[in-house]
């Protein structure tokens, strides 16, 4: 394992000098190396699992269980149906927009024995960006939820769709509660807008065909495409990652030989997966490397209710629990959540966005597991980076998982000496082929021997631990210094009476940039003087805040990643206004 940068400027291969770094910090039982062709897809991998673990359950929701030997019955069904009804080839595309469900590890499988590549299709897009999409990745054939089927409908004249599978939330649970679920979210609750989506068929007369069809076994290979895994688009249009089979398997056996020593041997392992499936973070982590562990993975549909997302914990001795720093932040001022039995946790991973160190110290507290963190991205499956499990907290993101070559550089690409502050850069088996027909974006990104340039801005100490300081694009500069907003976040959250806070830049007349704070309080009585002089104490004068702005809620992604730019944005001064009376943008979620 090479920790590039962490003793000499640029170099790239393994050293003796090197090498000792590695044995020194890597935990005991972590190889340097992974060996990706140790399956020949994912879809080997996963047939695998269920081979392994056939009769021990895979995946709950809402109190359906399936184990692995039901998982491969009703995969088949699908794959047979997507091949012998709907003519799907290999190759072809298959969009998935769908929360996390019993259909969505069913339809992962199905479509990887059809030999499709997966579109993961976030299910609260708008029409505007569900056309994108599906335009973009040249889709053949989507499952929907039928909650979000009205998305498509708006859009079902500009895409080219050949087929479309609708299936209601109930659908894989146990009848009769299959049919009172789909009623009451249908006709009670109304959480199924009309639609017209003609030529449509449902999941259950999808899954009925497929049961009578032969199923012809495609062969896949390293380089086929697992997945086109589109980018939030935040600062512009969407692109697809071109994730290929050898990159998620590569990310499953990294992940997998971090977490697998931190388990008891034969200990049955509960994974409670609240973060979307369709994110790569939960994908991977939850997902594909559950089902390698033999994990029983515990669906979460609706983690905002978290009240219910408690009631719903008390009932398990869980081991494994991902989760952004907002999400650990909701769950420990959730009434209820410091009395569950937490004896069985054995990991807490934490990615996704930084995780700030008072939520860190109080996860801890309440329930005695350390919340590891993590970093990855989208291109890279998504893990590059991990703290060693069961470190107390240091700030940083950890070292670089196996068969991972992390460099710091600079604008021109070339590395720096250790401790220098640049752009992070990532060479692994998990670096993504390129984004989708998008050569101009891909050549922005990559540099020369396949190294994803990632955007983020940090350095690497002695010992090989990575620190990432801040987005490159979320930099703030007053006065000519770069301020990091995660720095002064980490600084106001520990402030009582704060809750949530994201720190972006405002035009300031004569500092260039300004640091403005966006607060959720904890305390209603909390004033922005005395937040700002909280700030002073810690912090050197121009990275201390100059407005503070008290909203009931910070927009968020679909995986909780806190909006700034959208905050950023609402401090534009509009062409008649000065920047003191630009508006704030109203309060709402993701």
């Amino acid at each position: 394992m090479t920790l590039t940068a962490a003793t000499t400027a640029g170099a790239t291969t393994r050293g003796p000098v090197l090498e000792k770094i590695w044995l020194q910090h890597y935990p005991a039982g972590v190889p340097a190396e992974i060996n990706p062709s140790e399956y020949r897809s994912l879809r080997e991998l996963i047939e695998q699992a269920i081979a392994q673990h056939r009769d021990r359950p895979c995946f709950t929701c809402m109190d359906r269980t399936l184990t692995y030997g039901d998982l491969d019955v009703l995969a088949s069904r699908f794959a047979a149906y997507l091949q012998r009804v709907a003519r799907l080839r290999k190759g072809d595309r298959i969009a998935l927009m769908l929360p996390n469900v019993l259909q969505y590890p069913v339809a992962i499988l199905g479509a990887f024995r059809a030999g499709l590549t997966i579109v993961n299709t976030n299910p609260m897009y708008t029409p505007r960006e569900l056309q994108h999409q599906l335009h973009d990745s040249g889709a053949r054939a989507i499952l929907i939820l039928e909650n979000f089927a009205h998305t498509l409908a708006e859009v079902q004249h500009d895409v080219h769709l050949d087929t479309v599978i609708v299936t209601g939330v109930g659908d894989l649970l146990a009848f009769p509660k299959s049919l009172l679920v789909n009623f009451v979210l249908r006709h009670v609750k109304k959480q199924v807008p009309e639609y017209s989506l003609p030529g449509a068929v449902s999941l259950t007369e999808a899954l009925s065909k497929g049961r009578y069809e032969n199923l012809e076994r495609v062969e896949l290979e390293h380089e086929d495409i697992a997945f086109l895994q589109y980018t939030g688009g935040t600062t512009g249009v969407s692109k697809g990652a071109v994730l290929t089979h050898r990159n998620l398997i590569a990310n499953v056996l990294q992940s997998e030989a971090w977490i697998r020593p931190q388990l008891d041997p034969g200990e049955a392992l509960i994974a409670i997966t609240a973060l979307p499936l369709y994110h790569i973070f939960a994908l991977t982590a939850n997902s594909l490397t559950m089902i390698k562990l033999g994990a029983h993975n515990i669906l979460i549909p609706n983690p905002r209710d978290f009240a219910a997302f408690v009631k719903e914990l008390s009932r398990y001795r869980f081991s494994f629990f991902a989760g952004v720093n907002t999400l650990f932040n909701a769950l420990l001022h959730t009434k209820g959540f410091d009395s569950l039995d937490f004896s069985g946790l054995r990991v807490s991973l934490g990615g996704g966005m930084a995780v700030q160190q008072a939520v860190a110290e109080r996860w801890k507290a309440v329930t005695g597991n350390v919340l590891t963190q993590a970093w990855g991205l989208t291109e890279t499956s998504p893990a590059a980076c991990i703290n060693r499990p069961g470190d107390d907290f240091n700030g940083s993101i950890g070292l670089p998982i196996s068969s991972t070559i992390i460099t710091i550089r600079d604008d021109d690409g070339n590395a720096l000496p250790q401790g220098q502050s640049g752009e992070i850069c990532v060479e692994g088996p998990q670096v993504m082929r390129c984004y989708w027909n998008r050569p101009d974006e891909t050549e922005k990104v990559m540099l020369p021997g396949q190294v994803l340039r990632t955007g983020d801005i940090g350095y690497m100490d002695a010992r090989g631990f990575v620190y990432i300081e801040d987005r490159k694009k979320d930099m703030i500069l007053v006065s000519g210094f770069n301020v990091y907003p995660n720095e002064v976040e980490g600084v106001a959250v520990t402030h009582p009476g704060v809750l949530e806070v994201a720190a972006v830049a405002q035009p300031d007349e004569r500092a260039g940039e300004v640091v403005a704070l966006f607060v959720v309080r904890k305390d209603p009585s909390l004033t922005e003087e005395a937040l700002i002089e909280h700030s002073r104490k810690q912090l050197t004068g121009y990275k201390v805040p100059k407005r503070v702005y008290f909203m009931d809620e910070l927009p968020k992604t679909n995986v909780g990643k806190i909006l700034r730019r959208e905050l950023k944005d609402s401090l534009k001064p509009r062409p008649t206004e000065s920047v003191a009376a630009a508006p704030v943008v109203a309060p709402h979620g993701h």
